[in-house]
């Protein structure tokens, strides 16, 4: 059955919407990387380094949201049980970066008496080690990925970075859970090509995409 042409325009408007929430997504990544990397992680300047990083991750999970949805209706339509599976890790991860994000500009706008979790190296209550962030975005993205290669709901080039950051969130979620240090180069390195480069490629490009550009 053909679809009604109000459907197919409301599929189109989603889609620019989500074009651009994605371009936005990627910018915000760059932001991100920047701010923690070199003003957190490298000691530039950690109050304002925390406080852009903490926002430009809330607002990056926030756009992420739509982004992955209109992902998955693409792919829905060939693959629906597993594109389903790909859709809730992604945005179990999505919301994790939502609340991570948050408890950080919490305590940066009204820094708390004692850190007692930081002050103990305890890993965060909301997301221990990136585990939401990094780990559970990257196993989300990866299904997702790989069911839009299977079913061309996506270009190929596409598809491969998202496969490629997919992998690549994953590896520092585990650099971050088992070396800790984040100035250590096997956490640092990683990161900084996935965060300041990757992952602003591909939301851009898909991004682009969705726009049909």
């Amino acid at each position: 059955m053909t679809r009604p042409s109000a459907d197919r325009g409301a599929d189109s408007t989603f889609e620019h919407w989500a074009g651009l929430a994605a371009i936005a997504a990627g910018i915000g990544g760059v932001v991100y990387a920047v701010a923690f990397l070199g003003g957190v992680v490298l000691g530039a300047n950690p109050a304002l380094g925390m406080l852009v990083a903490s926002i430009a991750l809330a607002l990056g999970g926030v756009l992420s949201l739509v982004v992955l949805v209109a992902v998955y209706r693409r792919v829905s339509a060939v693959s629906h049980g597993i594109a389903l599976i790909g859709l809730a890790l992604a945005l179990m991860g999505a919301f994790g970066a939502v609340v991570h994000g948050g408890y950080d500009l919490a305590n940066v706008l009204n820094p708390p008496d004692a850190d007692v979790i930081t002050d103990a190296g305890l890993p965060s209550p909301v997301d221990p080690r990136g585990l939401l962030t990094f780990g559970v975005s990257g196993l989300g993205l990866l299904v997702l990925a790989a069911e839009a290669r299977r079913s061309r709901a996506l270009s190929r080039r596409v598809s491969n970075l998202g496969f490629l950051l997919g992998v690549m969130l994953v590896v520092v979620y585990l650099a971050r859970l088992i070396v800790l240090v984040p100035t250590n180069l096997l956490v640092a390195v990683p990161a900084a090509f996935t965060g300041a480069i990757l992952a602003p490629v591909f939301y851009i490009r898909l991004g682009l995409e969705l726009r049909g550009r």
